[in-house]
């Protein structure tokens, strides 16, 4: 049976002792695909491929540019990461019939970016690997499981808050330097999400949006190389500084960002396949490096888009969301040099807009588990405050640190809450979920 996002229930983990979750499987996933396509899976999909192949495309592209790489390893870069992330979606979206949506970690790629002049491309490549073999462990291990298990809902809640936020915060900065984009970018989006509910939102903004851009001169001139298109492998060095100083961190920010991943899908009421989503990132990271990728892993935002409200009213509908997105990162791969070709003519206001209205309901659900329980309300307030700061410290972006802070305060500060989750949690028989029954606001509610 379907189930609706008005209910507003929060998700947990799988019910299993297994190392690595079973899903519904591919048979069912294939059978079921059919009937979920529709408009607002489609265009859920649609959108958060346009803004994963946009935007972060570009970091890569001038950040590696500015490092003195060559056009062919950029190439290889763009494909490995896109073709790779565009995979983990195809396989855990069917496999589980949930919108686990492979990417790249954003961060990671500012991380390594920075670290370019200091090593060469075989001695970060290394570095890559490390990183790699750590998440790969980290998920066979169990580790993860326990630890977002373990993890307050409301602390896990306001991480994802603090981290979309600044999303919708570009809406507004967006509409300063291009007002009459944005402004019918959020028409045409109240006008869906109002009239036609059949078709995300979302949708409404970006095409509203690109009819005015049209007439105002909005889109930019095409840059690229078409021949920069398929990935080629790079041996790796070893350097102990640079997998110290590059791999360790970049391990942490994988994994940051996969935490990041599982939370968005709890808080859409989904149960992630936490140990699985390691594995899978881990290995994929193993592959992505191979080509001079930095890693492969379940991105964020992406999952919070392909997840939401936007992706339609039943829940079990929205991984195809998720495979749409998956299709359209592997063709992206695939034919890196014309995609980037193609996606540097969108104005970035209105990718920023389109992104920013597309997290709305993702933010209802996470300030709403954050704040809504009457517990760890310290501890989610420091988290959520950390996690917008987009602070990095020692290489390591805001969503690792604002789980640290959070976690350390609620301990001082909070620890009662501690307490009556672990004695709720015995009590009840289920450590499935994260935090206790109350802690979800439906609970908050009645």
């Amino acid at each position: 049976m379907s189930t609706s996002t008005s209910e507003n229930e929060l998700g947990g983990l799988p019910e299993t002792d297994r190392l690595i979750e079973r899903g519904p499987g591919f048979i069912a996933g294939l059978k079921g695909l059919p009937h979920s396509l529709n408009f607002s899976t489609v265009g859920a999909g649609l959108v958060a491929a346009i803004f994963g192949c946009t935007g972060p495309a570009l970091i890569i592209i001038n950040g590696a540019g500015d490092a003195g790489l060559s056009a062919q390893q950029i190439s290889s870069w763009i494909g490995a990461v896109y073709l790779i992330g565009g995979l983990i979606s195809l396989f855990m979206a069917l496999y589980y019939k949930q919108p686990v949506t492979g990417a790249w970690s954003i961060p990671g790629a500012a991380l390594v970016i920075a670290a370019l002049p200091d090593f060469s491309l075989p001695e970060m490549i290394g570095a890559y690997l490390v990183a790699s073999v750590l998440v790969l462990v980290l998920g066979l291990s169990g580790f993860v499981r326990k630890l977002v298990a373990w993890l307050p809902m409301p602390i896990l809640m306001a991480m994802i808050g603090g981290v979309l936020f600044g999303f919708t915060i570009d809406v507004v900065v967006a509409a300063e330097t291009a007002p009459y984009v944005v402004g019918a970018a959020v028409i045409g989006y109240f006008l869906l999400s109002r009239f036609v509910k059949v078709v995300p939102g979302v949708v409404g903004a970006l095409v509203l949006g690109s009819i005015v851009a049209s007439f105002t001169g909005g889109f930019e001139s095409a840059t690229g190389n078409a021949g920069m298109i398929l990935p080629s492998v790079t041996f790796p060095e070893w350097n102990w500084l640079a997998a110290l100083g590059v791999g360790i961190p970049l391990a942490l920010v994988i994994q940051a960002e996969n935490i990041q991943s599982m939370g968005v899908m709890i808080a859409a009421g989904f149960r992630p396949p936490v140990n699985n989503m390691t594995v899978v990132s881990g290995a994929a990271s193993v592959l992505v490096s191979s080509f001079g990728g930095h890693n492969g892993s379940i991105a964020g935002p992406m999952t919070a888009i392909c997840g939401s409200d936007q992706a339609g009213v039943h829940r079990d509908g929205r991984y195809a969301a998720s495979i749409v997105n998956g299709i359209i990162f592997v063709a992206f791969g695939a034919f890196a040099g014309i995609a980037v070709t193609v996606v540097t003519v969108l104005p970035q206001p209105l990718i920023a807009a389109v992104a920013g209205l597309a997290m709305l309901s993702v933010l209802l659900t996470a300030f709403g588990g954050a704040f809504g329980a009457g517990r760890y309300r310290l501890g989610a307030l420091v988290t959520l405050v950390v996690a917008m700061s987009d602070m990095t410290l020692l290489g390591v972006s805001s969503p690792f640190w604002s789980l640290v802070a959070g976690v350390i305060t609620s301990l001082i500060l909070e620890s009662n809450d501690f307490r009556t989750q672990r004695l709720g949690s015995t009590d009840s028989g289920d450590r499935t979920n994260l935090g206790s029954k109350h802690d979800s606001p439906a609970a908050a509610a009645r």
